[in-house]
């Protein structure tokens, strides 16, 4: 028997008032079931959390229900104990009976057949339901066919820089203070990444903890989950890949690479793996900006990390990184927003191509324009783009520079990175 009623009391006498919101909008009362899909360790528990606390300034206390399916007062779940759920819940309050009560599911893929229990309970209880899963369990996909249409699913990637400001307990401004204040936090950002638990904590350790987080990756969200026989492969692909972010990825060439590394393997499982990769919202390929389904086959696709900080823990970061660093946090700024992204090949490349975007919808990113050649190359490549794709402005992100720079073709406007994404 489950101590569920105890679980559930537990739950209820906890608060939730001391998390920190973050920028993703949820709706409390959508209808749907809502579930927050995204790489480990991102902050979806945390999520949960907060619409919780939301939650508690209109619901009583008791009509809202968090259930952590890791808890090991749990272990082992069967089918029938989630059912042993929903009696006890009402066993203990069974005046909600008659009014909407929120149940929220942490890590529901530990429960076996959870799909059924979610479909009956939405189905058949007059509630709202809110689950979470690791990404390599509760894919989106897999979501969609196991809920058929009964569910609303949001991405939970790392903390975005204007996130990180907020668990730093920095505001935004126009101030010497505020600004000096922002500029040293996103030189910290650009070392450690997004992951909420890196925050505030000295390099040394944050790169422990991105280690951890890579080795849970590898190990339980690809090779467990795909029965990846060839670890060897999987790691050195994992290395290549977290060490050449923001650079286009030619699996003939990485294939051939590979070969002639001595180690053994086909075209298919490389493939493989790297959609493994995709899979667990690890990695990000971009395609190129094109009407010709064959252009966008020939060409490679470029290739972005989930977290910029799981560069660093690969390989030893040098000054070199931080262009593509830059690039990297673009993409993922980007990424939370559009769902289609593309880069730009002309005589040349753009690095950003938002086709269903409203403007800008061309972005290059270069950390230091102070060379004449460097800046004339990326203003080029931003006028050519406008012309070709019919726009009238285009955006360029930098270290520290910041102008409008009017040309023929449009306007091109220079913007310090760390401003754009603070938002002043």
């Amino acid at each position: 028997m489950k101590p569920w009623k105890q679980i559930i009391t537990d739950s209820q006498e906890r608060d939730y008032s001391l998390v920190v919101p973050r920028d993703i909008e949820i709706p409390l009362d959508s209808g749907k079931i809502i579930s927050l899909i995204g790489v480990r360790r991102s902050g979806k528990t945390n999520i949960l959390y907060s619409l919780m606390h939301r939650l508690r300034q209109t619901i009583p206390t008791d009509a809202i229900v968090y259930i952590n399916l890791e808890d090991d007062r749990l272990f082992p779940l069967t089918p029938h104990d989630l059912g042993g759920f929903l009696d006890s819940y009402f066993e203990l309050f069974p005046h909600n009976r008659d009014r909407r009560v929120y149940f929220f599911f942490d890590e529901i893929q530990n429960a076996p057949e959870w799909e059924r229990f979610i479909r009956r309970l939405h189905d058949t209880e007059n509630c709202s339901i809110f689950v979470t899963g690791s990404s390599a369990k509760l894919l989106s996909r897999e979501i969609a066919t196991s809920l058929r249409g009964r569910t609303i699913s949001f991405e939970v990637f790392p903390l975005s820089f204007s996130e990180y400001l907020r668990f730093r307990e920095i505001k935004p401004g126009h101030s010497s203070r505020a600004v000096s204040m922002m500029k040293n936090a996103f030189a910290e950002y650009c070392r450690t990444g997004g992951f909420p638990e890196t925050v505030g904590v000295d390099d040394l350790r944050a790169k422990q903890i991105l280690h951890e987080y890579l080795q849970m990756i590898m190990y339980r969200d690809v090779a467990d989950r795909h029965g990846v026989g060839n670890l060897f492969l999987l790691k050195s692909l994992i290395k290549h890949c977290f060490s050449n972010i923001a650079n286009p990825l030619s699996l003939s060439k990485l294939y051939n690479d590979f070969r002639s590394q001595g180690i053994q393997l086909s075209r298919n499982t490389l493939f493989d793996y790297i959609s493994y990769l995709e899979d667990a919202f690890a990695l990000f390929l971009v395609p190129v900006n094109s009407q010709s389904q064959r252009e966008v086959m020939r060409n490679p696709r470029k290739l972005y990390a989930v977290d910029h900080g799981l560069k660093g823990v690969v390989e030893l970061p040098t000054g070199a990184d931080i262009g593509r660093i830059y690039e990297n946090i673009v993409f993922l700024q980007l990424r939370r927003k559009e769902q289609t992204i593309c880069y730009g090949r002309q005589k040349q490349e753009i690095d950003f191509v938002l086709p269903e975007s409203a403007s800008p919808r061309l972005i290059n990113v270069a950390y230091d324009i102070s060379d004449p050649a460097t800046r004339n190359r990326e203003l080029n490549g931003l006028v050519e783009g406008v012309r070709g794709l019919g726009v009238h402005e285009a955006l360029l992100l930098t270290a520290e520079e910041e102008e409008t720079v009017a040309t023929e073709a449009g306007k091109i406007s220079i913007m310090p990175l760390w401003k754009w994404l603070a938002g002043v």
